[in-house]
Formats: structure tokens, C-alpha cells, sequence
């Protein structure tokens, strides 16, 4: 007897199939799948990205382990070295309390979904940060491409801005995090610089004055001289990377669309006042302008949260910050609609210890720690998931790095199961456990 039914590990698609599934069955058309039912399988795995919940992601990085005792799972009934300084406040939902730092984003609760349960096993800045940003476990070094790299790889560079922008840069501890791995240059991330410098501008993305569009074919056409001696070398990623490089930063600075979306100068000064004039609140005003122009994947890199020592001097400082950028960023985008098509995560790489230690810090805590959902069909004012009562250990529905994974690839309309290609040849799947978080749809 065939064995026709798909495996479970590949059956995420809507209509519970994935394309390798399809290729088995393949090899049983003589005996009655003719070709305009494979054609008519095809249409369907179309139309799963077709339906995609989100445009675009906009990723909140949290670098280096956001206390979750202090912000978003207070313990306000837990001892004095569990508990913390802060007291906490109401949000707009109903029975929901936040740390009292967090008064903005206390008042845009009802748009998001708090996910208190975030957890897994690894205490180590890098690890663990390569772990959450691309949902498979390897070694500190990145063995595995993060999440807006096979974005970039599975979207392609469709329009005139890049895919997969980086505000102002990657996640970095000791080197930069969340790279492209074995899916090459051409997948990294587009660096955008820091929006709130002076006279800010995208560095290799302005021209001086001098260098008009006739100057600009001059050099296009002997840059293509040099390539064609390239050309003889195949396989190189490095090469393939220079020269597609080339061809989009040409475009790019020529193209007022380009210009334009980077173009923050333009916006209302009263609103990049609420945003906050610092690096965090231009980068998230900044995310908003990108995915508006198309840009399919923005991390906006924030870190800093690292606090062995001397937490609530950090935390006084760095809160209001984040409050007031994130809480801005959310409010924006659903007032102008952008929210409904986009989803925003934030997240760090980990939590923070229960007790707070003796030099008046809390260390790294992987057990436990809280994200947010927003955007894109998720539903406001819920709270999934909870903790213990000295919030060291999740009491209800986990999730895991690859789940947080899975569930952005899910709402970008790309495949999780899919396998992608080594430079070796080896086909590598792009998550290789998790699942949708379905509570944050329901």
C-alpha cells in the first residue's frame, strides 16, 4: 500500500500540505494526479503567501536582557530583593498592572498582546541572542541566518529599498549578532545609522554635488568593465554580493523614493518630539518611515539592558526612553492604519534574575521573560502566558524562540519548514521545531 500522507513536521501550510509533500505525491500521477492537479496545488501554495497577515515586521531588540520583574511581570507581593524599587501603575486593560516607568506604553496596552511566559535555556548574551533571532539553537558565533535575512532571502529585493534594514545597526555584545550566516552577504541587513545625529544621512547614500547622474553612468559602465573580468568566477559570494551591491546602491542614490524614505528631516517636529529626540525614538520613528516604503523586515536594535550592577540608576534612565518610543510607535502607526499590515515585536535575548544580587543588579535569566505583540491581526489587550509568583519560572504556555520565530514567518506568508540551500548544497529547513502562537489571534 502508497503511503500518501504528508509528515507532520511539514504540514504548516493553510491547507495542511508543503511543497515537499507535493513532490511525493508527484511521483503517483500515472495512477490518477494528472498535471492540472499539481498546477492547481501550486496556485494554492500561492495563495498561501497571498494571505499573508503582515506587509512588513517591525522587530524591537531589546539587547542585552530587559528586566521583566521592572516592567511588564511586577511582583508587587514578592519580598523586597524579588520585587524591586518600582511600584506599579494601571494600563487600559482591565486588571492589567505594568511597572510604574512604563506610564505611555501603559496606555496603549489595549493594542497589543503581553506575552509573559518567553522562555529557554541559555544564560549566554550571544548565544542566546542568535538563538531568539533566528529560532534555532547553534553557537554563539550565528551557525544560523536571523530572521530578517531569509526575510530578505525568501522576499527578494523587489523594490528600490532594501529588504532588511537595521536601525542603526545590527545587535552587537563583543561582534555583530544576527547576520546572514551561510546565506551570504547579499542577505545582510542594510546598516541605516543613527537617525538622531545632526544633519543625519545614510552613510554611501548621498553624492556630493559634483557627481551628477551623467558622472554616476560613467562609473556604472566602468564598474561593468571590471565585472565582466569577475564574471569567469562562479560561485563566489563575495563577487555576487559586490555586484549586486553595486547595482542597488547606484539605484538607490539616484532614486528620490529612496531618498525620501530615509528623509526624517521631514517629518512633523512636533511628533519626533514624541517620539523623544535620542537614538531609540528616532530609530522607531525611522522603522515606521522604512516599512511604510516598502521595507519588509526593520530591527531596531536598543541595547544596553544589561544590568549586573546598580539596576534601578540604569533602569531610571533608560525606561522613559523606551516608554516613550515604543508607546509612540504603536499609537502612530494605528492612528495612520500602518499597524493593521505590520507586525511589532519587541523582545531581548533573555530576563533578568528573580533576586536582585549584591551589587544591586539582577543577571541574566533565560527561564523566563515577557514580549510584546502588535499589529497585523494580533489582538489588543490581552496577556498570554504567566510566571511563578517570584517570577522565575513560566506556569503557563510557553514560548520558545522558535515559536516567536515560526509565528513572524507564519504572519509574513513564508513557509518555516521551507529548506534552504547551503553553499555546500545541504538543504538546511529554516526553523526546525516551534508553531504559530495562535492565542495571539484569538
Amino acid at each position: 500500500m502508497l503511503d500518501v500522507s504528508p509528515t507532520p513536521r511539514r504540514s504548516h501550510l493553510c491547507n495542511g500540505l508543503s511543497r515537499r509533500d507535493f513532490i511525493r505525491i508527484g511521483a503517483l500521477a500515472p495512477i490518477g494526479l494528472t498535471l492540472a492537479n499539481l498546477l492547481s496545488v501550486e496556485k494554492a501554495i500561492a495563495g498561501a503567501a497571498s494571505r499573508a497577515r503582515a506587509k512588513s515586521v517591525i522587530l524591537v531588540f531589546l539587547g542585552g536582557g530587559i528586566s521583566h520583574h521592572d516592567t511588564f511581570d511586577p511582583k508587587p507581593d514578592a519580598v523586597e530583593e524579588i520585587r524591586g524599587k518600582y511600584k506599579t501603575i494601571p494600563t487600559t486593560v482591565t486588571g492589567l498592572q505594568i511597572g510604574e516607568l512604563l506610564p505611555q506604553i501603559a496606555r496603549q496596552m489595549d493594542k497589543v498582546t503581553l506575552v509573559r511566559s518567553g522562555t529557554h535555556e541559555n544564560d549566554h548574551h550571544e548565544t542566546a541572542t542568535n538563538w531568539v533571532l533566528s529560532g534555532r539553537f547553534g553557537s554563539p558565533f550565528g551557525d544560523y541566518p536571523s530572521m530578517g535575512a531569509v526575510v530578505a532571502h525568501e522576499t527578494g529585493f523587489s523594490g528600490i529599498v532594501p529588504p532588511y534594514i537595521a536601525v542603526p545597526k545590527n545587535p552587537s555584545f563583543t561582534w555583530e549578532l544576527g547576520k546572514s550566516a551561510w546565506l551570504g552577504g547579499r542577505f545582510e541587513s542594510f546598516k541605516c545609522g543613527n537617525p538622531n545625529d545632526a544633519d543625519f544621512k545614510v552613510r554611501d547614500l548621498s553624492q556630493p554635488p559634483s557627481v551628477t547622474p551623467q558622472v554616476m553612468d560613467r562609473r556604472k559602465t566602468m564598474l561593468e568593465a571590471v565585472d565582466s573580468l569577475a564574471g569567469h568566477i562562479k560561485g563566489n559570494d563575495q563577487i555576487a554580493t559586490y555586484d549586486e551591491f553595486g547595482q542597488k546602491a547606484a539605484e538607490m542614490v539616484l532614486s528620490p523614493k529612496a531618498q525620501s524614505a530615509f528623509d526624517i528631516s521631514g517629518e512633523d517636529a512636533k511628533l519626533r518630539e514624541e517620539y523623544g529626540r535620542n537614538e531609540f525614538g528616532q530609530s522607531c520613528l525611522m522603522a515606521r518611515r522604512l516599512v511604510e516604503s516598502g521595507v519588509r523586515f526593520v530591527t531596531v536594535n536598543y541595547g544596553g539592558w544589561d544590568h549586573h550592577k546598580k539596576i534601578f540608576e540604569g533602569l531610571d534612565k533608560k525606561l522613559p526612553e523606551f516608554d516613550r518610543g515604543f508607546a509612540t510607535l504603536i499609537r502612530d502607526m494605528h492612528e495612520r492604519g500602518t499597524l493593521k499590515e505590520t507586525l511589532v515585536v519587541a523582545m531581548g535575548e533573555f530576563g533578568r534574575t528573580p533576586k536582585v544580587n549584591k551589587d544591586a543588579g539582577r543577571d541574566h535569566w533565560g527561564r523566563a521573560g515577557s514580549l510584546i505583540f502588535a499589529g497585523a491581526g494580533v489582538r489588543g489587550g490581552q496577556v498570554l502566558g504567566a510566571t511563578d509568583k517570584n517570577g522565575a519560572f513560566v506556569t503557563e504556555r510557553p514560548v520558545r524562540p522558535a515559536d516567536v520565530c515560526w509565528t513572524i514567518y507564519d504572519a509574513l506568508g513564508i513557509d518555516p519548514t521551507k529548506d534552504l540551500l547551503t553553499p555546500e548544497g545541504r538543504p538546511v529547513s529554516i526553523l526546525a521545531e516551534g508553531s504559530v502562537v495562535q492565542e495571539l489571534y484569538s
